[in-house]
């Protein structure tokens, strides 16, 4: 009996750390919001985040620096994740997508966008309305984006499935649907000519991510017990 509280606690301890960590890289991946802050030059209607942390941008530290953080916060919760709760397949598809997310989001950090010149070759030339998508920095985003996407599928189908979690299948599974209509936004109008407002599709996208990352927080600490039986 002695033995089950004692691992009991550890569990708890475990599960406090892990949605720590998880909540502060939610807040962390919506520094994004400091460019109403801070005196910078944006568009938010038409320009990418990305350009926040370009090279030569003046707060390109403080948005790179940002997106570390989170990094370096999931790569560890997702392991824990993996390593401290039961091991379910939906679950575990779940935690494995989130630290590759944190990879991902350090990998962009490290290949932040450079400007592109007309008929720069490695910028797709003059092809397309952002020649900024041929960058490398544009497979590290997509890699994100995709992750955390998994990641949230992934464990809204736990929800339901296991019928557990209700955090993740009320308000995670609506930031999920918004998150979602925000991408299709934007895959859509990139094809289309005119901007679109892909500056606000695509806050609205990032927006989300940390509102999910969040809900998955509460859900680790709130229902704590749910992830161990």
């Amino acid at each position: 009996m002695v033995g089950v509280t004692e691992s009991a606690r550890h569990t708890r301890g475990y599960s406090l750390l892990i949605a720590l960590a998880i909540a502060i890289a939610g807040l962390c991946y919506s520094s994004w919001l400091l460019e109403f802050v801070l005196p910078i030059d944006t568009d938010p209607v038409n320009n990418f985040l990305s350009e926040l942390d370009a090279e030569g941008k003046p707060y390109r530290e403080v948005f790179g620096t940002a997106d570390k953080v989170v990094g370096l916060l999931l790569i560890p919760a997702a392991l824990g994740g993996l390593l401290v709760f039961r091991r379910r397949r939906l679950t575990t598809i779940g935690w494995t997508a989130l630290l590759c997310f944190g990879a991902s989001t350090i990998a962009d950090a490290l290949l932040p966008l450079h400007d592109c010149d007309p008929g720069d070759s490695t910028c797709g030339g003059d092809s397309g309305l952002f020649p900024q998508l041929h960058q490398p920095h544009a497979l590290t985003s997509t890699l994100a984006v995709t992750s955390i996407a998994v990641a949230a599928f992934a464990f809204s189908a736990a929800a339901y499935r296991y019928h557990r979690w209700r955090i993740l299948r009320e308000f995670g599974l609506a930031v999920l649907i918004l998150g979602s209509a925000a991408t299709i936004w934007m895959m859509v109008a990139d094809n289309l000519s005119g901007s679109y407002a892909l500056g606000i599709a695509q806050r609205i996208q990032v927006g989300t991510m940390s509102l999910w990352l969040l809900a998955l927080a509460t859900a680790v600490l709130i229902e704590a017990h749910e992830w161990t039986t």
